[in-house]
């Protein structure tokens, strides 16, 4: 059967003479559909989540290759905007995390390595001397804090360096700066919880104050019970 919206010679006499009706024009896409079709792209890929079993990653999860892949079925422009934005925040990332162990400072350096270490650092200054175990310890953990968060500047220092006379009974002493001011003080074995300390509580620690970005949000020393209201719990018990 002829297309009667076909644009043919028969269909324009058959027109005519009344025997069809006028020819139907295809719609239009207006300027605002346009912007709402990208509007709907940009909001599937940015906002919602993926539906149960889809396999495509969301826009802000791609790698630049990932990007670069995607060209090929989204609009150039909108992904070039993507893609600069994603460099920008690597750059940034990359410049954050410089540190990634722990250095030895001088007294000479104190300044220009804590006070002066530039906006948005934070930096953990471990005070200690020789021969105390638990600066040992401390010094353990901190090595591993700084490959695990090495946007955080972890010093140490030998205390009398920097502080002349500073007194033995006060070692291991912690201090926290963030832009230069001091944020925390951790002063000695007891504040430091002593040489049982272990990894996940100094991190804690440092998390609590705001050095490190952890997860720990709890704090994971074991809570140990009165031993005295254990026995008068024990010796309660007896009587029932």
């Amino acid at each position: 059967m002829q297309d009667p919206n076909e644009d043919t010679e028969w269909n324009d006499v058959l027109r005519a003479k009344g025997i069809i009706g006028p020819r139907q024009k295809e719609a239009e896409i207006t300027e605002d559909q346009i912007q709402a079709m990208m509007n709907d792209v940009i909001q599937r890929r940015t906002d919602l989540p993926p539906q149960e079993g889809q396999r495509d990653k969301m826009i802000d999860d791609m790698s630049l290759d990932e990007l670069d892949e995607l060209e090929d079925s989204e609009d150039e422009a909108v992904l070039e905007q993507y893609r600069q934005r994603r460099i920008a925040e690597m750059r940034a990332l990359a410049e954050k995390a410089r540190f990634g162990s722990v250095r030895e400072i001088s007294g000479q350096e104190y300044v220009n390595e804590v006070t002066k270490a530039g906006e948005g650092i934070w930096v953990v200054l471990h005070l200690y001397a020789n021969g105390v175990p638990l600066c040992a310890l401390i010094h353990h953990h901190m090595q591993q804090l700084a490959v695990r968060f090495p946007q955080t500047k972890f010093l140490r220092s030998i205390a009398t360096t920097c502080i002349p006379n500073f007194p033995e009974k006060n070692l291991p002493t912690i201090f926290v700066y963030h832009e230069g001011a001091m944020r925390k003080q951790f002063i000695g074995p007891l504040e430091l919880r002593g040489e049982k300390l272990t990894l996940d509580e100094l991190e804690f620690m440092l998390g609590q104050v705001g050095a490190v970005p952890t997860e720990i949000k709890e704090d994971p020393k074991p809570q140990i019970r009165d031993k005295m209201l254990a026995d008068l719990e024990d010796k309660s018990s007896e009587f029932f």
